[in-house]
């Protein structure tokens, strides 16, 4: 990342933090930004966790877990596929010995 390229500047809880980041990551931060945001502001709604500190510790440990259940289902997914393929072989293998 060059040093002339400006930080992005991203709202989260209504404060401004300027962010370094490259070009081509700026639509993605943008979106992470507010993807925090909203999960911050989720959990502050419910009014059972207060301070800013608190909050993005909880947001960061849901957002953590959501994606380890993606990766595991995913994976979980991947096996599965891997299954389904492997009897197939079996079955086409299967069906040329008997030709």
């Amino acid at each position: 990342m060059s040093e002339s390229n400006p930080p992005i500047k991203v709202q989260i809880l209504g404060k401004e933090y300027p962010v370094a980041c490259s070009p081509e990551e700026q639509h993605e931060l943008l979106i992470a930004a507010r993807y925090l945001d909203e999960k911050m502001r989720i959990i502050r709604d419910t009014g059972r966790v207060i301070g800013t500190e608190r909050i993005a510790v909880m947001a960061a440990l849901n957002i953590a877990h959501e994606f380890l259940q993606r990766s595991h289902d995913s994976s979980g997914s991947s096996q599965n596929l891997a299954g389904r393929l492997s009897a197939m072989r079996e079955r086409l293998d299967g069906g040329h010995a008997s030709d």
